[in-house]
């Protein structure tokens, strides 16, 4: 496209130094001027180099090159041994509810957008309109599969990326962690091993002990994503019966696993007939606005279950979200059945109504703009004002980033230290099987920026130089 060539072009200007930091940029009518391009394509334009971190916009000032700090040193992963399939092993994912209903924190332990940057009025405009239009269907049961005009609407999301979906494959959950959940219930007994990646989200890992499953972890390598060699020798080593893979941008080291590696592990995993559960809840989160591919692209319908939500990209109250079932369909519409008889009808209808008379992508294109933004000014806060030798991770897209502590400081210590300061976290042995990662700390990257955040990033880094 004409934008992307543009954008490319100056970013390539500003990367060489021939843009230098603080310079201010032509105006749109004089770029599209020098460029023979609409003030449309120049605006696309500049719009894409701000998400990629290469200029900001200034108000009633223009667009001028960012200047780009030296960003801290990137997370490093300690190695994962290879270890027998095991039951959880970390008592202190039991406390992980009682962070998250405190409302006295400043949130940085939530992945969860803010509500300024989610279309409230929007959808809270759309609940009237259905509950106007018939009350009585809104407020009743519905199928246990779901809404069809939903199940639809998400069948055409997903040839955006050449996924092609079958409405009739689709089920509508209480979020992705139902659908998860469910999956698991259906490709798994009791005591079955399952393929996990280390760090994973701490949601995935109580959903694998509440089902008494087993299992072994293969490494997430930073920026890198999952190992596809090592998902391979796991394999080749251990029973596994089923996967549950975060490959873009995990939570919660935001790591983007590439298509080669994709690729590769759904290929090794069809080979022996293990079922993969991919949790795509951030793959609409791309700084770039490019939308990395699912797993279910590499895949036949038989090979994955795709599991989302519109938890980070709508609202996380409604609780919606849906799992591409593929040949499991009637199993998980019956596991469905028999554990929540079906997902709320108003707020599935409101969503629908939704699509149907508001840009979701426009929405879209600002909630991923903020992010960017946020991950930039997280990160040159933490080098601004935390100790020397912190390790912070350079996602390309989510909600989280993903801290390595310097001088030995204990994540556990730091989350201690914080709550007593009225700032949530949370601390890196959370998201592993057997506790690892005691030299990290998670933070989210969903609240608006402003000055009770920065104070917060600064007092974060102040404990942890005590700490330290």
């Amino acid at each position: 496209m004409l934008y992307e060539d543009l954008a490319g072009r100056l970013g390539a200007q500003i990367r060489r130094g021939l843009l230098r930091p603080g310079e201010r940029l032509p105006s749109l009518r004089r770029l599209g001027r020098q460029e023979k391009v609409s003030i449309a394509t120049a605006v696309e334009a500049y719009l894409r180099l701000e998400r990629e971190g290469l200029v900001e916009a200034r108000e009633r000032s223009g667009y001028f090159v960012r200047a780009r700090a030296v960003p801290p040193p990137q997370a490093r992963l300690p190695r994962v041994q290879s270890r027998a399939p095991q039951t959880l092993r970390n008592p202190a994912l039991l406390g992980v509810l009682d962070v998250l209903s405190r409302e006295d924190l400043l949130p940085l332990h939530v992945t969860t957008p803010a509500a300024e940057l989610l279309p409230g009025r929007a959808l809270a405009a759309a609940t009237a309109r259905t509950l106007r239009r018939d009350p009585g269907l809104a407020l009743a049961y519905g199928a246990p599969q779901g809404l069809l005009q939903l199940r639809e609407q998400i069948a055409r999301r997903y040839l955006g990326c050449g996924v092609e979906v079958d409405p009739a494959e689709v089920v509508i959950t209480a979020g992705a962690m139902e659908a998860i959940s469910l999956a698991l219930r259906c490709v798994t007994r009791a005591g079955d091993v399952v393929l996990l990646e280390t760090p994973t989200y701490y949601g995935i890992l109580q959903a694998v002990a509440a089902l008494g499953l087993r299992a072994i972890e293969v490494p997430s390598r930073g920026s890198a994503g999952i190992d596809a060699a090592a998902v391979r020798t796991a394999l080749e080593r251990h029973p596994v019966r089923a996967a549950v893979l975060v490959p873009n941008f995990n939570n919660p080291n935001g790591s983007l696993t590439g298509d080669d590696d994709k690729r590769a592990i759904v290929a090794a995993c069809g080979e022996r007939g293990v079922v993969v559960i991919e949790d795509d809840l951030y793959g609409e989160l791309a700084y770039s606005g490019e939308r990395p591919a699912p797993l279910r692209r590499y895949a036949g319908r038989a090979r994955v279950i795709t599991c989302s939500s519109w938890s980070k990209t709508l609202a996380p109250g409604l609780r919606v979200g849906w799992a591409l079932a593929g040949d499991h369909v009637d199993d998980i519409v019956r596991a469905k059945c028999f554990s929540s008889v079906a997902t709320a009808s108003l707020p599935q209808r409101a969503i629908g109504e939704y699509f149907a008379r508001h840009d979701f992508d426009r929405s879209l294109r600002r909630l991923r703009r903020e992010l960017a933004t946020n991950a930039q000014r997280w990160r040159d806060a933490i080098r601004r004002s935390w100790p020397d030798g912190t390790r912070v991770s350079e996602p390309a897209g989510g909600v989280s980033l993903w801290l390595e502590l310097a001088g030995g400081v204990d994540g556990q210590a730091l989350f201690e230290a914080a709550m007593a300061h009225g700032i949530g976290c949370l601390p890196g042995h959370l998201f592993s099987l057997r506790g690892d990662y005691r030299g990290h700390l998670r933070l989210g990257l969903g609240l608006a920026w402003n000055a009770r955040v920065e104070d917060g990033l600064r007092e974060l880094g102040r404990l942890a130089g005590r700490l330290a």
